[in-house]
């Protein structure tokens, strides 16, 4: 790892570490009312033979922050509210942010969550340049899932997959997948 990688990550971590405690300690009051829960963490980039099936762009580390909002919607068992979210890669690769429909289901300490949404990135949506996933199209579909517990009432740790990719509506559709682990503060 070179001092510019370095130096990036620090920064990219100094940054997503000062927007999550912005939101988790300096708004208490609009917390309570508008958000359900925030959750920050770092996830593997472009991870191969998950649903994207292959890497192209430099494994790195990316940078995952996420507000969960209120109210929800009870379907079957769990709880579907809005979140919006980004993923930002400490290596200059492919960066996106997010807005889902989040459906999340607790059983006692334990969680888990699927959604379904859209994403909007940065990276290439096609030929020429090689050492980048090709996506096809500047707005993708966000499929994220998560596994996890609840430490306490307001802490909880987790597993958290996402996978972007225009689902084959454009000529270019290589799709992108990130895996890592989250720390959330539920209010």
């Amino acid at each position: 790892m070179t001092s510019t990688h370095l130096s990036k990550f620090a920064h990219a971590c100094a940054l997503a570490l000062g927007l999550f405690l912005l939101v988790a300690d300096g708004l208490p009051a609009l917390a309570d009312d508008l958000l359900y829960a925030v959750r920050a963490g770092v996830l593997a980039h472009d991870v191969p033979d998950l649903w994207s099936g292959f890497s192209v762009e430099d494994r790195w580390v990316d940078l995952n922050v996420e507000a969960q909002f209120e109210p929800a919607l009870m379907v079957f068992g769990g709880a579907i509210r809005p979140v919006i979210g980004a993923s930002i890669n400490t290596n200059g690769d492919t960066s996106h942010a997010y807005a889902d429909a989040r459906w999340q289901i607790d059983c006692d300490r334990l969680f888990f969550g699927v959604g379904l949404g859209a994403a909007v990135h940065d990276g290439e949506t096609g030929p020429p340049k090689t050492d980048a996933k090709w996506l096809g199209s500047r707005v993708l579909f966000h499929i994220p899932a998560e596994v996890g517990v609840h430490l306490d009432d307001h802490n909880d740790l987790s597993v958290y997959f996402e996978h972007t990719s225009n689902a084959y509506t454009m000529d270019y559709n290589e799709g992108l997948d990130r895996i890592g682990v989250r720390y959330g503060y539920r209010f």
